[in-house]
């Protein structure tokens, strides 16, 4: 049975920021902005050829090593795991800048090659002055922007914990989006080992096997996909699925990640973790309970579990100040000391 298409994106063009904050993040969904970094002299060099676009990468370039992802032509660009599930597909290393720009370069002809990528490396280390010619004004400036290039590769569904802008400077890419509920139905990897950070998707996005991944079909029912040009921008919300095919044999991608939380805020996904030692394995009438404690002083949306307490007596059940804050982080701290 074919599986349900894809919805594209919503797409938006002239975007300024006044746009992208009252409407576009408003919705909480992704969109697709499209042109809004057209003007990029990046973008322009791209879009005129290859030694182009290399050539006006060289101006910016560090001498000191990046860090570069190496695959084997057989993974077809593909970094994933190995057949284990305990172990990768890849390998990784450093390199000076040059000698990997010139790589993409001779291997664009290259019918097999090995699939090569630098990922998330900060825009000021590595090609500093880069960021001020190719900017924009969406986001607050202090927002660093990150470098992702490479060559035909293809990175699983995974989720980032921060917000997400990112511009396709060279090269195309393809993104397929799901929403965050979507997790049961995408048949996660394991957390201890991961080729991105966070935990990904074991399907095979564009070929699933649905024999070993039946509701695989169900999130599809559910899933945005998007093609972007050189210039064009996606916005992906927190913690939606996506994954990323780059669709060239020189791509460079940037984005800029950011979370409107409270920075002095705990790391929720450390709380996962202790999660997984704490409440996973209890019998499940201790789960049960625990949930509807959570469900009530955490995650309950229409009421304030605080509201019948005085406002100096409230707590952990009100809004923390930074003291109470550091009470907290001495509190766990003693707690885990003894884990």
């Amino acid at each position: 049975m074919p599986l349900p298409a894809p919805q594209p994106v919503r797409e938006y063009e002239g975007v300024d920021r006044h746009l992208f904050e009252d409407e576009i993040r408003a919705i909480g969904r992704p969109a697709v902005l499209r042109g809004l970094a057209s003007e990029w002299p990046a973008v322009g060099a791209a879009r005129t050829s290859d030694v182009d676009f290399i050539d006006y990468i060289r101006r910016f370039r560090l001498k000191h090593s990046v860090s570069v992802l190496v695959g084997q032509p057989e993974i077809e660009g593909r970094f994933f795991y190995d057949e284990t599930l305990t172990g990768l597909n890849f390998g990784s290393g450093t390199s000076p800048i040059d000698p990997f720009l010139d790589r993409l370069l001779r291997d664009a002809t290259n019918p097999r090659p090995f699939a090569i990528a630098i990922q998330s490396m900060p825009i000021p280390e590595v090609m500093p002055g880069f960021e001020r010619e190719n900017a924009t004004d969406l986001l607050d400036p202090t927002v660093v922007p990150r470098m992702w290039m490479g060559n035909r590769v293809r990175v699983a569904p995974h989720y980032d914990l921060m917000e997400n802008i990112g511009v396709v400077v060279a090269g195309r890419r393809r993104f397929l989006l799901f929403p965050p509920d979507q997790i049961g139905n995408l048949y996660v990897g394991p957390f201890e080992i991961t080729p991105a950070g966070t935990p990904i998707s074991l399907v095979d996005t564009w070929n699933p096997d649905l024999d070993r991944f039946p509701r695989y079909a169900e999130a599809m029912k559910f899933a945005q996909v998007a093609e972007l040009d050189p210039g064009d921008a996606i916005y992906i919300p927190f913690h939606w699925w996506h994954g990323v095919d780059s669709l060239a044999p020189l791509n460079l991608f940037v984005n800029y990640w950011w979370n409107p939380a409270r920075a002095d805020l705990g790391n929720p996904y450390d709380a996962l973790m202790h999660a997984f030692l704490s409440l996973k394995n209890l019998p499940p009438d201790q789960r049960q309970a625990w949930r509807t404690v959570f469900d009530y002083y955490i995650f309950r949306p229409d009421s304030d579990p605080g509201a019948h307490l005085p406002e100096g007596a409230r707590g952990v059940l009100g809004e923390p100040s930074p003291q109470q804050i550091g009470r907290m982080r001495a509190t766990l701290r003693e707690i885990l000391k003894s884990l």
